[in-house]
């Protein structure tokens, strides 16, 4: 008698919460407006002289695909067809020693990008947005830069372009 009164409330339950649950959920383009088709990216400016050679292209290729990965934006190769050209300059590139110790000596190491990027956009009115970011990731003072270099600079860009693509939904 009582697995009869339990079986009847989980399937009352069941009904109940299978008539609310959602037929979709999306977590693609935000608050982006709809005039909002494609993008063009241009090349990106290098101020940072210590910056590894094929890091401003590969910083370009993370942006351009997680922008086509993450929203509705399509890559156009011309800034006059696009509704929103991005331009950027990679400001700065560097290594500082934190955690310092006992004798002046650093328990880790930060690698901090900067960059500075502009967003014209030419629908569904001309306007411009601006984002400046930093990112940075630490690592032991210990480790050779050479070794993780490109291990560290994949997450600081993964960083940066997550910035961009939040700058670009939240259109602010």
């Amino acid at each position: 008698m009582i697995r009869a009164s339990y079986k009847a409330l989980l399937i009352l339950l069941i009904f109940t919460l299978g008539s609310c649950w959602p037929t979709s959920v999306s977590f693609i383009d935000g608050s982006m407006p709809e005039e909002w088709k494609s993008f063009h990216l241009n090349v990106l400016e290098n101020n940072a002289g210590n910056t590894p050679l094929s890091y401003p292209l590969d910083l370009a290729e993370a942006i351009r695909s997680g922008i086509q990965n993450n929203t509705k934006l399509q890559l156009n190769d011309s800034a006059e067809n696009a509704e929103i050209d991005i331009d950027g300059v990679i400001k700065s590139y560097s290594i500082t020693p934190v955690a310092l110790q006992e004798g002046d000596n650093a328990a880790k190491n930060r690698l901090t990008v900067s960059a500075d990027f502009t967003f014209y956009i030419k629908a569904p009115e001309e306007d411009e947005m601006r984002l400046s970011t930093s990112r940075f990731i630490d690592y032991d003072a210990n480790t050779d830069l050479s070794t993780v270099e490109n291990e560290l600079l994949q997450e600081v860009t993964d960083q940066i372009v997550q910035d961009i693509i939040n700058k670009l939904r939240s259109n602010w």
